[in-house]
């Protein structure tokens, strides 16, 4: 598994303001330890490591990012209350032209496009460490989803139903069903928009439903701040799913991010933002046609996600060529480079793109 997210007023206590708390604190250090650790209390970027450390502790100064944990999707250092102690969150998301604009991909920790039927993609939205009041358009599953979700652990799973060749797959994948049908509670229709494209949920509904003891889940990717292997400098890449699915990603040097548009058009949010990602990991799969037929007729991918593949990794700009690897479903995908060394993401949001072996990626000059 790779190394490496609430009587009258005169008789109210009265409460200290943070700053108060902080020269109370000082105060109180002051005392016991003398003025030396005091002015470090008053000027922690001067303290030895040990002292801040001592200090950050009983919460006189905020914690070094270096000595705070990391959330284990994202790599980034984790909120202040540190890492929430939940299990990771996967909601199954539409992509259809008519369902866009969608709702707070950029405020997931993982996002996952993956192939469906006639041509068009879904996105398996996961969170952890971070939260969203509005998720949707919620869509159904498909069997790709418990099979590359299997490696969170006992992940919690909304979607909006499915057949049951899919459905039934679920539990057996150690997923914890949140599903549209059994949780009805937890999602609701935008009279705004047309059906099927208006279901919504809430993360925190969603979490509540499953009523899941489990933790956070264990990382899928290991981070670093830099990546000293071979690698090249591109404007971005161009991956042409379908007409109706045709990804660009796009670097942004005063973003510091890859953006990502349709065709020409920028992918835009809800809330005017366009969607972006620290890292973008382009997963070449194969993909045969299932025994599962779509209303309108059309088979339903049956994507492979054990073995081995090429894969291409976009972070900070630059493009780094090599394979992934995953013996089995209950094994962690792993991407190494062609020397064998593991590939290292920048910490932050990172897109995974399930891209079948005849599309091409096309490198988009700087």
């Amino acid at each position: 598994m790779p190394a490496s997210h609430r009587a009258t007023s005169s008789s109210r206590p009265r409460r200290l303001s943070r700053r108060g708390a902080v020269i109370a604190g000082v105060a109180t250090v002051a005392l016991v330890l003398g003025g030396a650790v005091a002015y470090f209390a008053l000027f922690p970027d001067q303290a030895p490591a040990f002292v801040r450390t001592t200090l950050a502790s009983v919460g006189i100064v905020e914690p070094a990012p270096a000595d705070r944990p990391t959330c284990p999707l994202t790599g980034e250092v984790a909120p202040r209350a540190g890492v929430p102690d939940r299990p990771a969150l996967a909601i199954k998301v539409e992509n259809s032209p008519e369902s866009r604009p969608q709702a707070a991909l950029n405020e997931a920790d993982i996002v996952v496009e993956e192939p469906v039927e006639g041509g068009y993609t879904r996105f398996i939205v996961i969170y952890q460490c971070d939260h969203s009041g509005r998720v949707g358009p919620v869509r159904s599953a498909r069997t790709t989803d418990p099979k590359y979700l299997q490696q969170l652990g006992p992940v919690v799973f909304g979607y909006a139903g499915g057949v049951h060749a899919v459905t039934a797959e679920i539990a057996p994948a150690g997923l914890v069903d949140a599903n549209y049908v059994d949780e009805a509670q937890a999602y609701t229709r935008d009279e705004s928009r047309s059906a099927p494209h208006n279901l919504y949920t809430k993360t925190n509904a969603l979490w509540k439903a499953a009523r899941s003891d489990a933790g956070p889940p264990a990382p899928l990717f290991v981070y670093a701040d830099a990546w000293e292997g071979r690698a090249k400098r591109v404007g971005g890449v161009h991956l042409p799913f379908s007409s109706a699915s045709d990804v660009r990603w796009v670097w942004s040097r005063s973003e510091r991010a890859w953006m990502r548009s349709h065709g020409e058009s920028p992918h835009v949010l809800e809330d005017g933002e366009q969607v972006s990602a620290g890292n973008v990991v382009i997963q070449v799969v194969t993909v045969t046609e299932s025994d599962i037929i779509d209303a309108a007729g059309n088979p339903s991918p049956e994507v492979e996600l054990t073995g081995s593949g090429r894969a291409y990794v976009l972070r900070d700009g630059r493009l780094i060529v090599g394979r992934w690897e995953r013996d089995s479903l209950s094994d962690v995908t792993r991407f190494v480079a062609k020397d064998g060394t593991e590939i290292t993401l920048a910490p932050g949001r990172t897109w995974v793109e399930l891209l079948p072996s005849w599309v091409g990626v096309e490198r988009l000059p700087r």
